[in-house]
């Protein structure tokens, strides 16, 4: 549940900067029934980008490329659940404590508080 719970989540982040759209690489096989629903609800249309096209999903693909880079190379995972205690500390980490760049040098977080 915990894992659908972050993947909805994932999907409104990503409406803030798509409208009512959410663009996913994945094929209807791997879009979960809830996901489906969820969207349909919110008359969010999901977008399927082209194979061999990642640049038509550049916030998902840039979001793995640093995944992958900050904390996924760098342990050895034998559980899940040690995989999501990895992730949830990395996640706060970079809404709350690392400086993002592309929106001033500012985090995640202080940009978000900024907006209310």
């Amino acid at each position: 549940m915990a894992a659908c719970c972050a993947i909805l989540e994932a999907a409104q982040a990503a409406i803030t900067f798509n409208g009512a759209s959410f663009p996913t690489c994945y094929g209807p096989e791997y879009i979960s029934g809830k996901l489906l629903i969820w969207a349909e609800k919110r008359g969010i249309t999901i977008q399927h980008i082209q194979p061999g096209q990642p640049q038509q999903n550049a916030y998902i693909e840039r979001y793995n490329r640093t995944v992958r880079q900050e904390w996924l190379d760098q342990y050895i995972i034998e559980t899940i659940e040690e995989a999501q205690d990895h992730a949830t500390q990395w996640l706060w980490t970079y809404n709350n404590d690392r400086p993002n760049m592309g929106i001033g040098g500012i985090t995640p977080a202080q940009k978000l508080k900024m907006a209310a």
